[in-house]
């Protein structure tokens, strides 16, 4: 028998962020997350992380009592229960994220990923595993390539918010990180200064923000910095068919591929949508949008709407997007994972997942880099020349230190609002500002 569990915390946390932008508006200067700690009869800690919110903090604390006392052996069971008594939610329409609608978000993310993280943690420790030895068909590769998450960034001083300044002026990236990067200049040295603290290979540009047109400007910008370099830009499904269709016909040579480039239109679905801008331009098409769960990736794979799909494990689970990797393995397809603002928990998790992952897949997204100093364990995974490489130690291969934890919790309690509001910081560059799907957000 495997040791059981004999304690269940769930800890809200928060860090701090830059002012980013994006079709949603602007990152508040903190963002939130959910941290699961589990201890076993042996004394070790299994940890995992995932979004945050009270309504995600709920799910997870409704789950203790069908964690504790199992053995940590029987995870797999023990998730089963969790999805079926799992607390549902009357405003969870089932449109999902087609139209970015943050308020949405907290229905695709799958709480329980955070309690299969933490007791594949234990199991790992116990068995003297990687994680990554113990999903899918194992371990695939030893290093894991991460992508340079790029963003325009506001003016912070606009407002009269508590966003990090000066916070790290070390390095390139740490001084640039924190300053107004609203030019395709501005991100080409944002893109500089990342490669060369991290060292990445491949880009991705957050778009959303200007016309479709303009953001199109600092993908070949980019292109011509780092023509070796695989570089993307995910606009949030902003642009009409029309639009993206020329966009990218036009800019072909600088864009690898394209991440949701356009969403529902004219009483059609963003999967019909994106099928017809695929068939139109040949463009090789990423998603994390259009496929958050199995019945929307049948209809997408039905339409060949997608060629990537950027299968999260906080939206699939850990085994979810494995699953998801080894379908789209066998089919010809790409596997990746979207991110969201994370701590160091997230990172390792992102890194033993894709560890597992068959095949060629793409680069994974990681907001680490915005977050780079808030660790919340002792010996957080590195991204160096591009890659993470997997540890050689059980589990996830990191250790929590609880009086960050603690540090991290203590700001959450400080904080006035815990649910994610983009369009807050926005209505200080743009009064009254309001989201709007088809509409960038800066473009008003």
């Amino acid at each position: 028998m495997s040791p059981k569990i004999t304690k269940m915390e769930v800890i809200p946390v928060a860090g701090y962020d830059s002012m980013l932008m994006t079709l949603s508006g602007a990152h508040a200067p903190y963002f939130t997350r959910n941290i699961v700690i589990l201890e076993d009869e042996t004394g070790n800690r299994g940890i995992g992380e995932i979004h945050g919110g009270e309504f995600t903090r709920q799910q997870l604390e409704a789950s203790i009592p069908l964690v504790v006392g199992r053995q940590i052996a029987d995870y797999r069971n023990v998730l089963t229960e969790i999805r079926l008594k799992r607390m549902k939610s009357v405003q969870n329409t089932g449109e999902g994220l087609q139209n970015l609608d943050l308020k949405n978000l907290k229905f695709v993310v799958q709480s329980e990923a955070a309690i299969e993280c933490a007791m594949l943690d234990l199991l790992g420790k116990y068995l003297n595993l990687p994680i990554a030895a113990l999903l899918g068909d194992g371990q695939q590769r030893s290093e894991v390539e991460f992508l340079g998450y790029l963003f325009y960034i506001s003016d912070a001083g606009k407002t009269d918010l508590s966003y990090l300044q000066n916070d790290d002026i070390s390095d390139d990236w740490g001084k640039i990180r924190r300053q107004e990067t609203l030019t395709p200049e501005g991100i080409v040295a944002q893109a500089k200064a990342a490669q060369k603290k991290y060292g990445f290979h491949s880009f991705k540009l957050k778009g959303g923000v200007f016309s479709g047109k303009e953001e199109m400007k600092a993908v070949q910008a980019l292109h011509q910095a780092f023509p070796d370099s695989r570089i993307n830009i995910d606009p949030n499904g902003a642009w009409s068919l029309e639009e993206a269709i020329r966009l990218c016909k036009e800019n072909k040579e600088a864009a690898a591929y394209i991440e949701d480039p356009c969403g529902p239109e004219g009483g059609f679905s963003s999967r019909e949508i994106m099928s017809w801008f695929k068939m139109a331009t040949g463009c090789p098409v990423a998603t994390n949008m259009i496929a958050t769960n199995w019945q929307q990736f049948y209809h997408a794979a039905t339409l060949k709407a997608v060629d990537i799909v950027l299968a999260d494990p906080h939206f699939w689970t850990l085994n979810g997007s494995i699953r998801m990797a080894q379908i789209l393995n066998e089919w010809g397809l790409t596997w990746g994972s979207h991110s969201n603002n994370h701590f160091d928990i997230t990172l390792a998790t992102f890194a033993q997942v894709a560890a597992v992952a068959p095949g060629n897949i793409t680069a994974i997204d990681t907001h680490w880099i915005w977050q780079d100093g808030q660790d919340l364990c002792d010996n957080a995974l590195k991204i160096r020349n591009g890659v993470i490489k997997i540890p050689d130690r059980p589990g996830l291969g990191i250790d929590i230190n609880l009086d960050k934890v603690a540090k991290a919790h203590e700001l959450y309690q400080n904080m006035a609002n815990h649910d994610r509001d983009d369009a807050m910081a926005m209505q200080y560059l743009i009064k009254n500002w309001q989201f709007d799907s088809k509409k960038p957000c800066l473009v008003r």
